[in-house]
């Protein structure tokens, strides 16, 4: 009994022990799964075969022995312990051949003529781009 009283009196001065404010344990920086960019999402079509969306994108995260024409992409990112960015996409075939895409990035529409971009970064600023103007330009007025 005599050299159990010791190994509390220490377990119970443990729980007292000050906290240092600011001071917390290293957390490391997590990714998971597939990152896919829209310029990858982009270069994805109807018609395609499963081999062409592999090269495309890579091997899919989750393949599902129950349901063999979906692939499920899946991008998970873990900053000191918080979510930062979570993305996800789906591809649909049917027999060989890639049907849809669903999820969060989506491939370009056809005809659209603008191209399109990776979404911002969560901690990143985005400053607008402002149009250069010649020196000897004068403003009209509008009518």
């Amino acid at each position: 009994m005599r050299k159990f009283i010791p190994v509390l009196v220490l377990l119970h001065g443990c729980s007292q022990v000050p906290m240092i404010p600011g001071l917390s344990p290293y957390k490391i920086d997590i990714q998971q799964g597939n990152y896919i960019t829209q310029d990858m999402a982009a270069k994805l079509k109807p018609g395609m075969s499963k081999s062409q969306v592999r090269f495309a994108l890579g091997t899919p995260l989750i393949v599902d022995p129950f349901h063999a024409d979906r692939w499920d992409y899946v991008y998970v990112l873990h900053k000191k312990g918080r979510l930062v960015e979570q993305r996800r996409i789906v591809a649909v075939f049917k027999g060989d051949v890639l049907e849809r895409i669903e999820g969060d990035v989506s491939p370009a529409k056809e005809g659209s003529a603008e191209k399109t971009a990776d979404p911002p970064n969560p901690g990143a600023t985005v400053k607008p781009a402002v149009a250069a103007q010649p020196a000897n330009a004068t403003a009209a007025p509008a009518q």
